[in-house]
């Protein structure tokens, strides 16, 4: 049965990876009833191979709308903006263009009260001076310009809003849906830590 498929398969195939069951009834006297033949018994195995043959082919479907999708959106940009190439194009399936997310985040490691202008943060890496970031925690939300980065702290303009140990600031506050194609509002997030005693 190594020729039925057990799992999933890669989607750059060039020949049709399913193999086929031939399937046959019982060949019976016709006077009698007799079986003289047996027909195909259905095993799991033949089971399973039309179970994966459906959810592979449904895969490869999904994978060229994806791709259609792409080229649809690439050429509708070339006749508004000629020559871009698709550069501002991303139909957020997962797959990279010639643009990305920037996914800058960090924690705000001290509670900040409105009208703060420094923030001090558990990292600087990604942030630059001159540029928005938002910042939230379960509360409240505000978008603000960095006017400064130090080794340890961020430098904002004045905040509107009070905010707890542990709020977020980020370059973008969403969370993007590569399942259903869709961009939606991130969320301030909560954890439970276990402790583990180590011996």
């Amino acid at each position: 049965m190594t020729e039925l498929m057990t799992g999933e398969i890669p989607l750059n195939f060039k020949t049709n990876p399913y193999t086929r069951v031939e399937w046959e009834d019982d060949l019976k006297d016709p006077n009698t009833g007799e079986v003289l033949e047996q027909g195909t018994i259905f095993w799991a195995e033949y089971g399973n191979n039309l179970e994966w043959g459906i959810y592979n082919a449904f895969r490869f479907i999904g994978e060229v709308y994806r791709q259609q999708e792409r080229m649809r959106v690439q050429l509708e940009l070339d006749g508004r903006v000629p020559g871009n190439s698709g550069t501002f194009a991303d139909v957020l399936d997962g797959s990279t263009n010639k643009i990305s997310l920037d996914k800058a985040m960090t924690d705000i490691i001290e509670a900040v009260t409105a009208s703060t202008t420094t923030l001090k943060v558990a990292s600087v890496e990604g942030f630059t001076a001159f540029t928005q970031v938002t910042i939230f925690d379960d509360e409240h939300i505000e978008d603000v310009v960095i006017t400064a980065v130090g080794t340890d702290k961020i430098t904002v303009q004045a905040l509107k809003n009070s905010y707890k140990k542990g709020a977020k600031v980020a370059r973008s506050n969403v969370s993007i849906d590569t399942v259903n194609a869709e961009m939606g509002v991130g969320d301030w997030q909560t954890f439970n830590v276990e402790l583990v005693e180590v011996v």
